[in-house]
């Protein structure tokens, strides 16, 4: 991901009301969104404005593209965006290596990244002694589909891929998958609709119907399989 970055997907915007389905994976995380957070790929920060509850001093969107980025500082701007937001276009490369952040996320980005184990080499170098490192991603990848493909995905996750990835210096704090009934709906699209992109109607079914379910089958299932999976490390 360099500077000159164009995202190839729309599911931004697709996904941008899926507030059941946002709601859910901050109820897993909130408690770490502390002090100085970094968020990697903001897209057009739909994802920060259910995440960023003032908790945090500051917070920082860190897009590379252009486009993207300039939603975000026109958002801040038109205080669409908290107060404490600030927006950066660029990757991790473009920010002040003494800097140092309390919990750095990656929420639906880490996927889109081909050299992943590097990427979170250099955000563990930036997160400050006792900081958080979270990645929400698209879980296993026998469920890779056309729609994956579409949006710049070079892969999903299960619990051991993401694990051999993870930075020596860094302890696990949680790791589960989310969205039981998502999985079956991803494995339905997988062998039969082979959609490259799902219709409107159709995030919002999953997200207004399954996402409250599996709020609940999750917890019956302990968390053990799902369409997405997350992760939480914590910096010694």
């Amino acid at each position: 991901m360099s500077t000159e970055y164009k995202y190839p997907g729309e599911e931004l915007q697709l996904f941008e009301t899926a507030t059941n389905w946002k709601n859910y994976f901050a109820s897993h995380i909130s408690s770490y969104l502390t002090g100085k957070v970094l968020e990697v790929g903001a897209g057009i920060g739909g994802t920060t404005l259910l995440l960023n509850k003032d908790k945090a001093d500051n917070w920082l969107l860190l897009e590379p593209d252009e486009t993207m980025q300039l939603i975000l500082q026109q958002k801040i701007k038109d205080k669409l965006l908290p107060s404490n937001c600030k927006a950066v276009q660029g990757t991790l490369d473009s920010l002040d290596k003494n800097e140092r952040f309390d919990c750095i996320i990656y929420i639906d980005v880490l996927e889109h990244i081909e050299n992943d184990a590097a990427e979170l080499k250099k955000a563990t170098d930036l997160l400050a002694p006792g900081g958080f490192l979270i990645i929400l991603s698209p879980a296993f990848q026998f469920l890779f589909s056309p729609f994956d493909k579409a949006i710049g995905h070079y892969r999903r996750y299960n619990r051991k891929t993401l694990s051999a990835i993870r930075p020596a210096s860094l302890t696990r704090k949680k790791m589960v998958y989310l969205d039981s009934v998502g999985f079956f709906a991803s494995l339905l699209n997988k062998l039969l609709l082979r959609q490259s992109y799902p219709a409107k109607r159709q995030v919002q079914v999953w997200d207004q119907l399954m996402i409250p379910v599996s709020r609940i089958t999750d917890r019956i299932f302990f968390y053990s399989f799902g369409k997405s999976i997350l992760a939480v490390w914590k910096k010694q």
